[in-house]
């Protein structure tokens, strides 16, 4: 619970600054321009996360620091919630994450922003929540291992695509 709190702060925080630096570049750029900039990328992460190519995405190259996890059940574990959800002191194996930004800043307008972060909070909780039902063996790695590469594709056509429903909506 508290790590979801966390995490869900965290991704709000981030998704704030977004959207207010968000309306700065989308009050500048026409919105076709800015519809082809974000189509272009949604492609390039896609490709990226079917393993076709290999691009980096900026990732801080470290775990959150494990003094966190020293600061009480309650305040350490919304602390590393939190920052696991900006996404700003952690690894990232996906350019997921990296799409919804860009998506804040480029095509969604502040509520759109709003929904976007609670979805990447949520999203962020998922894979924890799901490793519970495991043991402590290794089982649940050995389960994303094996399927890893469709879990990818899957998950970066879901976010495309309720990104590009989320348009649609919005454009009525």
């Amino acid at each position: 619970m508290c790590f979801g709190l966390g995490l869900q702060s965290g991704a709000l925080l981030v998704v704030l600054v977004g959207a207010i630096l968000g309306g700065l570049v989308q009050a500048l750029l026409p919105l076709t321009v800015r519809l082809s900039l974000f189509g272009l990328l949604a492609v390039a992460v896609l490709i990226r996360e079917a393993g076709l190519v290999k691009l980096p995405v900026p990732e801080n190259k470290r775990l959150v620091p494990e003094e966190v996890q020293h600061r009480g059940r309650v305040v350490g574990t919304i602390q590393f919630g939190f920052e696991m959800g900006t996404g700003m002191r952690t690894y990232s194996p996906s350019a997921l994450p990296h799409l919804v930004l860009l998506a804040v800043l480029l095509v969604l307008p502040f509520p759109g922003a709003l929904v976007a972060g609670a979805g990447f909070g949520a999203a962020r909780w998922i894979m924890p929540a799901a490793s519970i039902g495991y043991g402590g063996d290794g089982g649940w790695e050995d389960q994303w291992r094996a399927n890893r590469r469709l879990l990818a594709v899957v998950t970066a056509l879901a976010t495309v695509t309720a990104i590009a429903a989320g348009l649609a909506l919005i454009a009525r």
